[in-house]
């Protein structure tokens, strides 16, 4: 959770900060670059934050370069290489020292895809940082649940569990003996969600009928989701999924 909400409101924009309590932490080739308990939580983006460290927690050396970032709300941002125990990051972290908006002139930005490991207290987390307002809720649901190919039935059940996420559809979670596993191929795809955890893939085969990654399920979910675990879910886009026998698009 956090304990101070600021929403900064400049000529070019506005920014929401937020304070959080959690340890943060990132790794690059398993060496430490940065350990806080003051992070900063920047909604760059509508659906999650960007975790912003204070400079005196980033452990790694950070070297400037000549390249620049605009902003239209936070201004000029300096991007800097990150360098740690003999290894670089290019351009791995940006700083916004000369920001209208205060909270963000002693913070630095890490590049999330360019740490090899990010922990929020000492459980690894994926994919991006989770926002304190995304609440995933998985309820047993009787109501009946169909999935079609071109009229091929590939599951039905009156036993699906419906989860509800922030911002996001309503996901139909499939036990795999309701659903013709015969007709499904698992794939090398691969996903991770930092809610629900690391997801794989399978393919559909009915009738000469090849629809790449159509279903996706958690074998090992995170503490929260764990109600998902080995259920099958269907992208509504790519097959025909029908619930209460109306068409889910």
């Amino acid at each position: 959770m956090t304990d101070t909400t600021a929403h900064a409101t400049g000529a070019r924009g506005s920014v929401r900060v937020e304070r959080g309590a959690k340890r943060i932490r990132a790794f690059l080739r398993g060496h430490l670059v940065a350990d806080t308990t003051s992070p900063l939580l920047v909604w760059e983006k509508p659906f999650y934050p960007a975790y912003y460290l204070p400079s005196g927690d980033v452990q790694a050396e950070l070297v400037p370069t000549d390249e620049v970032e605009h902003s239209p709300s936070r201004g000029e941002g300096r991007l800097l290489d990150v360098r740690v125990a003999g290894v670089t990051a290019p351009r791995a972290a940006l700083r916004y020292a000369d920001s209208p908006f205060e909270e963000l002139r002693d913070a630095v930005r890490l590049e999330w895809s360019a740490m090899d490991a990010w922990f929020e207290e000492d459980e690894q987390v994926f994919t991006h940082p989770r926002s304190p307002y995304t609440r995933v809720d998985i309820l047993p649901s009787s109501r009946p649940v169909r999935v079609e190919a071109d009229g091929v039935v590939i599951a039905e059940t009156t036993s699906a569990m419906l989860l509800f996420e922030t911002g996001l559809p309503t996901r139909y979670y499939l036990p795999k003996t309701h659903v013709r596993m015969d007709l499904l191929q698992p794939t090398a795809t691969e996903s991770h969600c930092p809610y629900k955890g690391q997801a794989e893939y399978w393919s559909l085969n009915a009738g000469g009928d090849v629809r790449e990654d159509v279903a996706w399920s958690y074998p090992t979910p995170l503490p929260e989701s764990e109600r998902v675990a080995g259920l099958l879910c269907f992208y509504p886009e790519k097959v025909e999924l029908y619930v209460d026998g109306a068409r889910q698009r």
